[in-house]
């Protein structure tokens, strides 16, 4: 029996758990996992965040609270061990937006559009104190992840990131650095939940927050309708994005070119990401999702906004065909850092 595996049974014991049913339910790109307790008709979620890799349960725990302040579903926490990296929470279901429209297309409109009414409520109240907000230049340095780890982990080479994190953050700060909200960031159809005893925005339950943080208005709508794990109907995206900037009263011209700035930024850091979680973490999966993040990209940087940086990024950035997937797939686990 693993450390953290005795560790999280003597968590269950003390709350009185411990003889639960317990099964796999969920990992992700993190080191998080969860389970799922059933004891008699009672179910409850173990998340299992080990402390030292990034994601701190304390942060899980300060969201959770502010959302469900504000009238949104957030598991509610049953327990914690915040030493160790272990919380007990609300069991929201199995009704994941992505499954469910997957399982029927014609609820995908009322599904996004409730996930949408969600990110107006949130952003119409203001956000706990204290949170990260990074600036132009940082959320520009970040996009260039994609040099570190993508473009290396294709080419052998890591380029010089000067000219792109200049473009990057030129575009930033001209089209989406304005005031601030409270952003989730893993805003998207696999961390959102249909409670349909609930009404109202109450309807959508909230996972996966803990990295919460100030940043743009848009930027959880593009994570939302630019999925890196499902398509999401161009039809469906062009009508949440109107009833977005028409909720909050936003001229749709500024909205676009933010959301495209924004957009470019978010799929330019996550081909980074999913590269270095197969050369770091021997996580292959992710990179049968670059297409679409390279779709995304491409998409974006065709506005006018994006001039500069898209011939950067022309040159420094292959497209990730089967070839170039193949051989980062080739490197899979065989780098440290």
């Amino acid at each position: 029996m693993s450390e953290r595996r005795v560790l999280s049974q003597r968590f269950l014991d003390d709350i009185g758990w411990g003889r639960a049913d317990r099964r796999f339910l969920a990992g992700d790109a993190s080191d998080r996992s969860y389970d799922r307790l059933t004891r008699g008709h009672k179910t409850a979620v173990l998340m299992d965040a080990p402390p030292g890799k990034g994601d701190d349960p304390l942060a899980f725990v300060e969201i959770a609270q502010h959302l469900t302040g504000i009238g949104l579903s957030a598991p509610k926490i049953l327990a914690q061990d915040l030493t160790h990296g272990f919380l007990l929470i609300e069991d929201l279901g199995d009704g994941l937006l992505a499954r469910l429209a997957a399982a029927d297309p014609a609820s995908e409109p009322g599904l996004y559009q409730a996930a949408v009414d969600v990110l107006i409520h949130l952003q119409s109240h203001d956000a706990p104190k204290g949170l990260s907000d990074l600036s132009a230049k940082d959320w520009a340095t970040a996009a260039a992840f994609c040099l570190d780890w993508y473009a290396f982990a294709a080419t052998g080479t890591r380029p010089d990131s000067t000219h792109f994190i200049e473009a990057m953050a030129v575009a930033l700060d001209k089209y989406a650095d304005g005031p601030r909200v409270l952003i989730l960031r893993d805003y998207h159809a696999e961390n959102l939940l249909l409670l349909p005893d609930r009404t109202g925005v109450s309807r959508i339950g909230l996972l996966d927050f803990q990295l919460a943080q100030m940043g743009q208005p848009g930027y959880d709508l593009v994570s939302l309708l630019q999925d890196a794990r499902r398509d999401v109907t161009s039809d469906v995206q062009a009508s949440m994005i109107t009833h977005f900037v028409r909720q909050k009263g936003l001229n749709p011209d500024t909205f676009g070119a933010a959301y495209a700035v924004l957009g470019s930024q978010r799929a330019l850091r996550i081909l980074g990401i999913f590269a270095r979680l197969c050369l770091v973490g021997g996580k292959s999966s992710y990179l049968e999702l670059m297409p679409r993040v390279w779709g995304h990209l491409r998409e974006n940087l065709a506005h006018p906004a994006l001039e500069n940086l898209r011939g950067i990024c022309h040159n420094l950035l292959p497209e990730p065909t089967a070839d170039i997937r193949d051989r980062i797939a080739a490197q899979c686990a065989k780098h440290s850092h």
